[in-house]
């Protein structure tokens, strides 16, 4: 279905601007090539003249479009490029969790432009990023019996020392203390919206931000201290149901999640995200309203600071309350992410 846009004059500024917080609300088709684009395309813009705008890459097709070969409209952002899928496939299998820049090098890899992707969309470095994932792999390990010292040098490290050391920088405490410790993974899962942040143990899932959100540092620091546990990247049980079930939310096969999740907060917090998880799918509710549900219609303002604090976006939906005028208000993951979600669960996606 076909979805009302800001007007042509708004749009195309945007396009000018490269504005990446309009990802997602439309595509640019350009009549001269018969290519459709992302807003924030590098490719030469075109006049103004010879663009019309759609709201979805579907409708870009449908109207005779072919994606752009530079920008890559059909892909979710955040995906990784094709030059860097080997690489990260190799990761995924076990393999590759010690790699040099030499290495790199020989497997036709720009040392500095893997280091550049793995701190835009992880927060950390291509290195960083090998080790965390060998402390979780370790911690693993350990916890389900193995020796300490096997899975040291398993895990590619030349002492049994230097593995104690890189263990306890990363985890907050020494491998001997695995089976009675805990650590969140983390993995990036991809939406049409960007790239979310997912952590989970094996409890349940504790976090599932937008990776670009200002907060998600402050989150990520209010779970190591809620949970006790540092956050590293690496497997959880929880992973493959929550990257299925947020597929099949935006494809708009599902309209209730069904996963353990792990929401650590006052008394207050906690009952502020329970209400907020029984407003319906494609409902709105005001703040206002949101704290008259849960018994306490004075506390607007405190209900409205408990659904910023919100760390497990879509699932527990706070994109669902709205201001009492009706203006879309208060969404750490931008008002267009807000609007995008809200027109999805009613349809008009």
């Amino acid at each position: 279905m076909e979805r009302s846009l800001p007007d042509d004059d708004t749009l195309y500024k945007a396009l000018l601007n490269k504005d990446t917080g309009y990802e997602g609300i439309f595509v640019v088709g350009v009549k001269t090539t018969g290519i459709f684009c992302r807003p924030t395309c590098t490719a030469r813009k075109p006049k103004r003249e010879n663009v019309e705008f759609f709201g979805s890459a579907g409708e870009a097709l449908h109207h005779g479009y072919r994606p752009c070969k530079v920008c890559r409209p059909m892909e979710h952002r955040g995906a990784a490029p094709e030059w860097l899928a080997p690489l990260l496939e190799e990761i995924a299998v076990g393999s590759g969790l010690t790699m040099r820049d030499a290495e790199l090098r020989a497997r036709g890899l720009d040392p500095s432009r893997v280091r550049h992707w793995f701190k835009k969309y992880h927060g950390m470095t291509f290195q960083a990023y090998l080790r965390s994932l060998r402390v979780g792999q370790a911690f693993g390990r350990i916890r389900h019996g193995e020796k300490v010292v096997d899975t040291a040098f398993d895990s590619g490290y030349e002492s049994l020392s230097g593995f104690t050391d890189s263990f306890k920088k990363a985890a907050g405490f020494s491998p001997v203390k695995s089976r009675e410790g805990r650590l969140v993974s983390t993995t990036r899962i991809l939406t049409p919206l960007g790239p979310m942040l997912a952590g989970g143990t094996d409890e349940g899932i504790c976090l599932f931000e937008f990776a670009d959100r200002r907060m998600l540092e402050t989150q990520i620091r209010r779970i190591n201290k809620l949970l006790g546990a540092e956050c590293v990247p690496g497997p959880c049980r929880h992973f493959d149901a929550l990257n299925a079930q947020i597929g099949e939310y935006f494809a708009g096969k599902r309209k209730a999640f069904d996963l353990p999740l792990i929401t650590t907060g006052t008394p207050f917090q906690e009952k502020v995200w329970a209400g907020l998880r029984k407003i319906p799918y494609g409902a709105t509710r005001s703040y206002g309203e949101q704290a008259a549900a849960i018994g306490m219609p004075a506390a607007v303002r405190a209900v409205a600071r408990a659904n910023g604090d919100n760390r497990i976006a879509i699932i527990i939906p706070c994109h669902r309350v709205i201001g009492a005028d009706g203006r879309l208000t208060g969404y750490g993951g931008g008002l267009w992410r807000k609007k995008y979600l809200l027109d999805l669960e009613k349809g008009k996606r």
